[in-house]
């Protein structure tokens, strides 16, 4: 008689489906990950581990499977996971809050947008020099009008990242390359598409916002230096805010 036997990684699967609670109607994109993270955490996969299948995590989680290939496909683009045909979901980086205890929601989202943010830096920065040496009159008109949204819906309280993007779409036209663009808000897209409020704080990086108007001045002046250490110092900030996050989740 031939004895069927189970791999480890088929256990590790079929712990993980079982740790699964179904969701309830309506959860959102960022319910399915903060699940799928419970899930991780609770199996003990590690990296190199393969997730059940996306048939088997709609079912257990009571939604369609398209939402969970949503919430897979964000994981991919985020380095969380990797995908293909025939291996499946895999994950490639650690889910795990260890020992200092550090949410696991909070440990990964500040985990995501650290990726993010490390790939938008160099892109950031270029575009901002090349602004500061290209920028024509006209784009410089614009610029300033942008700033001023800018600094008018920030000090007016109100949600200003809608004219954040405005102004750095107006610096990243400056710039004379047309990648900058699309590549700076798919890397922002990619995150904001599940953590629309990072930490449920959807101002993160509030106070960066009056350095933008001497980001402006720098490249309208076509000071190239000033332009990218303001830059530099903007995202260095709003690095500070995310560690600051993870600090008071550890010392709360």
């Amino acid at each position: 008689m031939t004895v069927l036997r189970t791999s480890p990684n088929q256990t590790k699967i079929r712990l993980a489906a079982d740790q699964i609670q179904p969701l309830k109607a309506g959860s959102s994109g960022r319910d399915v990950l903060n699940a799928l993270s419970r899930m991780v955490e609770r199996a003990g996969l590690a990296i190199g581990d393969r997730l059940p299948p996306e048939v088997e995590l709609a079912t257990r989680l009571g939604i369609g499977r398209a939402k969970v290939r949503e919430a897979l496909i964000a994981w991919q683009n985020l380095g969380i996971v990797t995908r293909n045909k025939k291996a499946g979901t895999v994950l490639a980086a650690e889910i795990s809050t260890n020992a200092v205890h550090i949410p696991l929601t909070v440990k990964l989202e500040a985990e995501s947008l650290l990726r993010t943010h490390a790939v938008r830096r160099p892109l950031e920065l270029e575009a901002v020099r090349l602004a500061a040496r290209h920028v024509s009159e006209q784009q410089s008109r614009l610029i300033i009008a942008r700033v001023a949204e800018l600094i008018a819906v920030y000090e007016a309280g109100e949600d200003w990242r809608d004219a954040d993007q405005r102004f750095h779409d107006a610096l990243h036209e400056a710039s004379g390359n047309p990648l900058f663009n699309p590549l700076i808000r798919q890397i922002l897209k990619t995150f904001r598409e599940i953590y629309d409020a990072p930490f449920g704080k959807p101002q993160l990086g509030r106070e960066t916002i009056p350095l933008h108007r001497d980001l402006a001045e720098a490249v309208i002046a076509h000071d190239e230096k000033t332009a990218v250490s303001l830059m530099a110092s903007i995202l260095d900030r709003l690095e500070d805010d995310i560690n600051a996050v993870m600090k008071a989740s550890v010392d709360g």
